[in-house]
Parts: structure tokens; C-alpha cells; sequence
């Protein structure tokens, strides 16, 4: 369905004396139809800018993003736009990533309007559909998004990114601002509706223990460069790359014992790796 191929990001330098940086460097990946990518790394990794170039937010130096056969690198806004049915996105922040002067039904059936998917009544019923679909109270459709809790207006972006019933979202961060048990709900939500239209996903966290929750393949970016690409289980619990490794034992467990081991195996890793 989308297949990345050699993608470079480059940003130019702000003053005369300044040089480029390089975000991503040759990248190349796939996602299959009903599948689910998780995309990892620390903050600065260029996760998140392989996002917005598959969005079309940030041009791409070299390389080539195909979705469903067509070219993306390049592509004119106005064709743009024409994907935006396919294509869609659940950003960090619910909270401004939504139009806090707007109901939820007014947020839900904007994009059915923009895109004229039939009249006002069908998109009445479109939006009790979609309430359903993420966990919802059907009286939801006149609050406000401050009338909500965080995990909860995650939801409603979550509602919004499926009116168009996409082919693909693009999943930035979609639950680290949120505690560890509404993370686990809203991952497993995310579960639920792919089992239930198909829609493939880019998970993109710097959690390790939350891809492995929900990616069937795991690709691990460090400093612009995928380091690490395989099947989920096989990445997250036999890494090969030191990375991986580092990331893997960043991640907190619940037992207290177990946590302090894998500091102790963390502290191991990196003197092995100074010394190296």
C-alpha cells in the first residue's frame, strides 16, 4: 500500500555560516494493507518528520513515498487534498489538535462536509456511527472538547480521522500525553477498530513497550537512519542493534527487582559500548 523507498529530508542552514541537516537519512520502508508499523526512537531521531513527509508537511530532498501507486514526493497540494481521504492523522496533543470553539458533532462532520460525502443527514448518522466505533456517549455530539478528559478527546480525534473511512493514519505520539491505564485503552481501541475496517497504521512513539503492544513490524530510527526492521516480537524482545537494546531497557517495568536488574544491564551496555 505505501512503500518508502531511499528518502532523504534535508533542512537548510539559517545563516550564511550555518550548514544543512540531514533528518532523515535513506530511508526505506513498507506498510502493508491492515497492518500496523511502529516507528521508534528518542526525540531528534526523525520519527516524526517521516510522518510529516508521507502528510506532505515537509518536502522530501530525494527518494520516492508511493501510496497505492501514486507518487507522493512532489505532488501538488490540489492532488493532495484528493488523498485526504486515504490519508489521515492522530496527532499527540487532542486537546489542540481540536477546534476548542466547535461541538463534537460540528468537528466530526467538517470533513464529511469539506468532501461532500452526502447530505447533512447522512452525516448525522456517519457521526453516531463513528461515537460508537471509539467508545462514545451519543450525547457527546453537543459538548465541547474542554468538557472532556484527555483520553477521551483522544478519541474524538481518533472519530475524526475515521469519518473518511481512510486507507492509513498516521498515529504522531497519539498516547504519550496520556497516564499509563488510558494508554492501554486507547492502544487497545486502536486494535479494536482495525480488526474492524481494516485501516493500516504508522505508529509513531518513543516508547518501545508501546509499539510492541500494538505493531505487527517494528523499524527503530536512530540519528535519521533505520537501524533496526523486522517482525514486532523479534524486535522487541531479541534486538540486535545496541540501540534497540538501549531503548528496550529504558522502558519502566511494574516489578521493582526487574527494574533495578535492567538498570544494572543498561549501565553494562553503555560502559561496554565506551570501551569499545
Amino acid at each position: 500500500m505505501l512503500e518508502a523507498r531511499n528518502i532523504v529530508v534535508e533542512y537548510a542552514g539559517r545563516g550564511w555560516r550555518s550548514k544543512g541537516f540531514r533528518a532523515l537519512q535513506d530511508v526505506s520502508f513498507d506498510i502493508k494493507p491492515h497492518e500496523t508499523l511502529g516507528l521508534v526512537g528518542e526525540s531528534g531521531s526523525g520519527k516524526t518528520t517521516i510522518g510529516r513527509a508521507i502528510l506532505g508537511l515537509v518536502p522530501v530532498s530525494s527518494g520516492s513515498i508511493r501510496f497505492d501507486g501514486q507518487e507522493l514526493a512532489g505532488m501538488a497540494r490540489r492532488e493532495r487534498r484528493r488523498l485526504s481521504d486515504d490519508i489521515q492523522v492522530v496527532f499527540q496533543d487532542p486537546y489542540s489538535s481540536l477546534n476548542p470553539s466547535m461541538t463534537v458533532e460540528d468537528i466530526l462532520v467538517e470533513p464529511l462536509v469539506a468532501r461532500r460525502t452526502g447530505d447533512r443527514r447522512e452525516a448525522t448518522e456517519r457521526v453516531r456511527t463513528l461515537l460508537d466505533q471509539v467508545g462514545l456517549p451519543q450525547d457527546a455530539v453537543h459538548r465541547l472538547p474542554r468538557e472532556f478528559s484527555g483520553g477521551q478527546r483522544q478519541r474524538i480525534a481518533i472519530a475524526r480521522a475515521l469519518a473518511l473511512r481512510p486507507k492509513l493514519i498516521v498515529c504522531d505520539e497519539p498516547v504519550s500525553a496520556l497516564d499509563l491505564s488510558t494508554q492501554a485503552r486507547v492502544l487497545d481501541l486502536f486494535i479494536s477498530i482495525q480488526e474492524e475496517t481494516g485501516v493500516a497504521y504508522l505508529f509513531i512513539s518513543h516508547d518501545l513497550a508501546v509499539v510492541r503492544h500494538i505493531s505487527h513490524r517494528v523499524a527503530v530510527l536512530y540519528r535519521g537512519d533505520i537501524v533496526e526492521y523486522g517482525d514486532a516480537l523479534d524486535v522487541t524482545e531479541r534486538p540486535e542493534h545496541p540501540y534497540t537494546k538501549r531503548l528496550l531497557m529504558a522502558a519502566p517495568l511494574p516489578d521493582p527487582d526487574r527494574q533495578a536488574a535492567r538498570r544494572q544491564e543498561r549501565r553494562e551496555l553503555l560502559a561496554s559500548e565506551a570501551m569499545a
